[in-house]
């Protein structure tokens, strides 16, 4: 008699959540993925437990022991396999249900990249330093590209081949921007819609202090200095 083995079925949409000591959040985060789409939680070398719990609640945990926001980011795009994959805080701070209208965007081609434009909920959402360095990264943004965005926020979404043609190759705080410049300069439609911005849970490890956000800064100041590569990715199809 044959045996006949079938693969499990693709996930609709893929959710990168970087994660680092976020075991007190990640309840709350993945209780908010969206049916139908797979949490992939990318473990940076937690010591509290989150590998281990995310597990437990049902989403597939990424080891990435090369410490660095990008290195988390990039690690969750390559071990994704949906059509669509999105970028999403694993603090607290950003609902993943609010990703839902960007894949749609994102599927029907009106956009190839969106993002979230961050809207403090409550004191202490967002710190002044942190609001800071956003506004001056983003007028960066805007001389190096010509995109009037307002945030380099995490939330966003995109076709995940696509985001891999695009090279990316920051590993640290410049790894969200890049995206963001790498993809204007290949002609991509951006799109930025407003959304709700809590509370983190637990402390940043980026933004949270003036050193972390004076090192966020420099890392993309960095990025903002890389010439347009050659050969640059075409817009996605």
């Amino acid at each position: 008699m044959n045996t006949v083995t079938t693969s499990p079925p693709s996930p609709d949409v893929d959710v990168v959540l970087p994660c680092l000591d976020e075991a007190r959040a990640l309840p709350w985060v993945l209780a908010r993925i969206p049916r139908g789409w797979r949490a992939l939680v990318v473990d940076n070398g937690s010591t509290d437990g989150s590998a281990e719990l995310a597990r437990a609640l049902g989403a597939t945990v990424v080891p990435e022991p090369c410490r660095g926001f990008g290195a988390a980011c990039h690690a969750g795009l390559t071990a994704a396999t949906a059509d669509v994959v999105c970028f999403c805080d694993c603090d607290a701070s950003l609902d993943p249900a609010l990703l839902v209208p960007f894949v749609h965007e994102v599927r029907a081609g009106k956009a190839d990249l969106v993002l979230g434009r961050r809207r403090p909920q409550g004191r202490g959402a967002w710190p002044a330093h942190a609001r800071a360095g956003n506004l001056a990264l983003t007028r960066m943004l805007r001389r190096r590209t010509g995109l009037r965005l307002h945030d380099l926020g995490p939330l966003r979404a995109a076709r995940r081949e696509a985001l891999l043609a695009l090279g990316l190759t920051d590993r640290r705080s410049g790894y969200p921007l890049q995206m963001v410049v790498r993809a204007a300069d290949a002609g991509w439609r951006v799109a930025e819609h407003d959304v709700p911005y809590l509370p983190r849970t637990g402390a940043s490890k980026v933004t949270g202090t003036w050193r972390g956000t004076w090192q966020t800064v420099r890392d993309m100041s960095r990025v903002l200095a890389e010439p347009a590569p050659s050969g640059a990715a075409g817009v996605p199809r």
